[in-house]
């Protein structure tokens, strides 16, 4: 491959974020341009919204590309890559299950491609999603999971792990400089009202005044983390002096049922929306919880923000967008 040379407005080193108009890409373009760092986001706006960076738009040091990284890339002389480019709820990447993997693996290789010729640093968001239906609780990083290759999640989980398979092959073959972080569920400002993941539908559907929506009997568990903690994670592994040997867990290790979330919720908006349980889909997880250990003792890394405190802001966001009262201070 041959890069091209691409017109800057300044002498700041040029970044590239891909599905930077994401719910996560967009917190890092944030910070990356706040960072001083010229930023080309790429993004084909499948699952990313304009209104996302649309506050960058007028800077200099922000660049919008619309663009598909499982056909090509910008081929520009970036010194970091960041690689968030994918759906990551099971109603958006089930969609088109084809195009999610590609997106996963030929994504993943063309950041690869392009980061053997500029020598660029790559971050590649994998997921817990690698852990399948855990047997192992909590999950460590040596654990190999237990994941269904041919259900109906598999497009997201194994182009995850297909993709970290591509990561540490280029680092054995090529010397190149990969950092891994497997993400547990996150939420916050700037995501989808029609993600379609679970924080975001029961306060979606607490707001508008419906039944929230139980997959199962509700006692199936997750971990919460609130995206500025995880953005500091994705950070702190980026700026390590060396690259970490493997994958590193971050999320937040404290434990919820979904019928606990779902109480919080209700309490927290102050509607009147009852509960309302669903059949649990093919290959949903029983639980899932990280073991941050590796985050904690070389990154010096773990959550701050308690749930309560991070869904108020999340509640207060999804009011503005559904055009709702946001909420009072109390809450």
């Amino acid at each position: 491959m041959t890069t091209k040379s691409f017109s800057k407005a300044n002498d700041r080193p040029l970044v590239m974020v891909t599905g930077g108009a994401g719910f996560l890409g967009s917190h890092v373009c944030d910070r990356l341009v706040r960072e001083g760092k010229h930023v080309v986001c790429v993004d084909n706006f499948m699952t990313g919204r304009r209104a996302n960076v649309a506050h960058l738009r007028a800077s200099p040091y922000f660049t919008l590309i619309e663009a598909d990284i499982s056909v090509s890339l910008p081929q520009i002389d970036a010194s970091e890559i960041w690689n968030l480019a994918c759906p990551a709820s099971p109603p958006t990447y089930q969609i088109d299950p084809v195009h999610t993997m590609l997106t996963n693996v030929m994504g993943m290789k063309n950041c690869l491609d392009l980061a053997y010729d500029t020598g660029a640093r790559v971050f590649q968001a994998s997921t817990s999603e690698v852990y399948g239906d855990p047997e192992v609780h909590p999950q460590t990083e040596s654990y190999r999971g237990k994941v269904n290759s041919i259900g109906p999640r598999a497009c997201y989980d194994e182009g995850k792990r297909a993709a970290e398979t591509l990561c540490f092959d280029y680092r054995r073959t090529y010397g190149t400089d990969v950092r891994v972080a497997r993400i547990f569920n996150t939420y916050g400002p700037r995501m989808d009202p029609q993600d379609g993941r679970v924080v975001s539908n029961f306060i979606v559907q607490a707001l508008r005044g419906d039944p929230l929506e139980i997959y199962g009997d509700g006692s199936q568990t997750r971990s919460f983390c609130f995206v500025d903690d995880l953005v500091e994670g994705f950070f702190r592994i980026m700026r390590a002096p060396e690259a970490p040997e493997g994958p590193i867990n971050l999320g937040n290790p404290g434990e919820f049922t979904m019928r606990e979330l779902a109480d919080l919720v209700i309490g927290m908006t102050g509607t009147s929306s009852s509960i309302t349980n669903k059949p649990l889909p093919i290959d949903d997880p029983k639980q899932r919880r990280p073991d941050i250990g590796i985050a904690q003792s070389l990154l010096g890394w773990k959550p701050q923000i308690p749930l309560r405190e991070g869904l108020s802001s999340t509640v207060s966001y999804f009011s503005a967008e559904l055009w709702l009262t946001p909420l009072a201070e109390e809450c």
